[in-house]
């Protein structure tokens, strides 16, 4: 071989192939847990914004706390109505379906324990008068987000660090989650 030919050898490509191997090693799994950071927070932010659509619902349709995500959600091209109140944009209400997740977590909403007697006049559904509970799920523990997360009508959003799904009982979350700081 010529000296004056330019170039790198296979030992010179090979060291540069490992470093960024090594580079990526480092950096993949920080890229990871940050990225369940923000899908974690953002759970927290949707949960906050189910409380508000409720307690809204409540105030404005005389028809309890709803019993689920459709209620104070948007279906599309339905009239606002206690039956689509449109608090929520589509993309929360679609959360509540096991296919499509809102930033890696699913949101699932409970009724209480006691019904409206007299739904209001064009209300397909009553709501409850004792409360409702939202739990968010990760779509995928370890990947999506770890914890879990339930609030109910009291405003207190609730975490389990295990991502166990909450078992929420008559619009009450279980009192073992502890509450966020």
């Amino acid at each position: 071989m010529n000296k004056k030919e330019k170039g790198f050898s296979l030992i010179e490509l090979l060291i540069v192939v490992a470093i960024i191997l090594i580079i990526a090693a480092i950096a993949i799994p920080n890229l990871i847990r940050s990225r369940m950071a923000a899908n974690q927070a953002s759970a927290v932010g949707s949960t906050r914004t189910i409380n508000t659509a409720a307690v809204e619902y409540n105030s404005a349709y005389g028809n309890g706390f709803p019993a689920t995500l459709a209620q104070i959600g948007t279906t599309g091209s339905a009239a606002v109505s206690c039956n689509n109140a449109e608090y929520l944009d589509s993309t929360l209400t679609a959360a509540s379906v096991a296919t499509a997740a809102k930033s890696g977590y699913y949101f699932v909403m409970g009724a209480g324990a006691t019904a409206v007697a007299t739904p209001p006049t064009g209300c397909s559904a009553g709501g409850y008068v004792d409360g409702y509970t939202v739990s968010a799920i990760a779509a995928a523990k370890g990947t999506s987000g770890q914890n879990s997360y339930c609030s109910d009508a009291s405003g207190v959003i609730r975490s389990d660090p295990t991502g166990a799904t909450p078992s929420p009982a008559g619009g009450l979350c279980p009192v073992a989650m502890n509450p966020l700081q």
